[in-house]
């Protein structure tokens, strides 16, 4: 796949490769006329102008990430696209701390378990491997080698764990990855002390507080006690066994846990913790080329 070369060069400039000029010529404005101001770059995909996003490709180092949510049920209290916004933001604050790309809204993944629930868009098998390839195909196309999938949606971890694992089923001129967070001790004990309950999973204190931290409008926090997130434990007499049924076996309401707790400020330090490791990451990746000098010698060797 052809790759972008970057023939706006005047325009990579300050703030470390992240800004643009709009004197694309390089000549002095002649005596009384306006001078433009350099632009920042953008970092959402859809914001950028088509000769942003070459100057985007080089500030980046190709890196463009993909943040993955999904339309479901959040408890009576959060919207639909919970995972969606939170994960967006994680993705935007990674970003806007060391640059990279950010890919527009992206709902299409699997939510098979929440059919039974109003708002629930549940795509097929099919659709949703077919959209996320071709997108990484087409960003590589546009000249991004290196793609971060950034998940805000637990259904989605064993589905974005193959998908990662089946890139090696064919050549590639790119390389996909999955973010995968850890936790953070110290986190986790300022956490512990400021949370008021100890379990959920969904829509639960955790997750309605990060909510709250950017976007305390979406919340009705009023509402989190009207539905019960108990854990039914409906399946713990059979041993050894996974079933899809799983989920719904323990959580029918599709709520996991009690948001009426939320707090913006424990919120604000999960994000900030996830960002923060993201952000490492993109520093590490965009200079990289182990994956892919890897990747090429795979490849290479299947050949043979």
């Amino acid at each position: 796949m052809p790759r972008i070369l970057c023939c706006y060069t005047m325009w990579v400039l300050a703030f470390h490769g992240i800004t643009s000029t709009a004197v694309a010529q390089g000549q002095p404005a002649a005596k009384g006329e306006a001078v433009a101001k350099p632009v920042r770059l953008p970092v959402q995909y859809e914001e950028l102008t088509a000769p942003q996003l070459v100057d985007a490709l080089a500030a980046s180092g190709g890196v463009c990430m993909i943040p993955l949510g999904i339309l479901e049920k959040h408890g009576p209290h959060l919207p639909l696209g919970t995972d969606l916004i939170n994960g967006r933001e994680v993705a935007l604050r990674a970003a806007r701390s060391e640059y990279a790309v950010v890919f527009p809204e992206y709902f299409v993944g699997q939510i098979f378990e929440a059919k039974h629930q109003p708002g629930t868009i549940a795509y097929s098998n099919d659709l949703i491997w077919k959209m996320l390839q071709e997108t990484c195909d087409e960003l590589a196309r546009n000249g991004f080698t290196k793609i971060v999938l950034v998940n805000g949606h637990g259904g989605n971890t064993s589905f974005l764990q193959y998908f990662c694992q089946s890139q090696l089923s064919a050549r590639r001129d790119y390389v996909v990855g999955l973010f995968t967070p850890e936790e953070d001790p110290a986190v986790e004990k300022r956490a512990r002390e400021m949370r008021k309950t100890t379990e959920g999973g969904h829509a639960d204190e955790v997750e309605t507080s990060m909510l709250m931290a950017h976007r305390p409008e979406l919340v009705h926090v009023q509402d989190a006690g009207k539905e019960s997130g108990e854990d039914k434990k409906r399946l713990e007499g059979i041993p050894f066994l996974y079933t899809g049924i799983w989920w719904y076996a323990r959580y029918p309401n599709h709520y996991a846990g009690d948001g009426s707790n939320g707090n913006r400020e424990l919120g604000e330090i999960y994000l900030a913790s996830e960002s923060g490791q993201l952000a490492t990451l993109l520093k590490v990746l965009k200079s990289d080329r182990s994956i892919r000098e890897l990747q090429d010698d795979f490849f290479q060797k299947t050949r043979h």
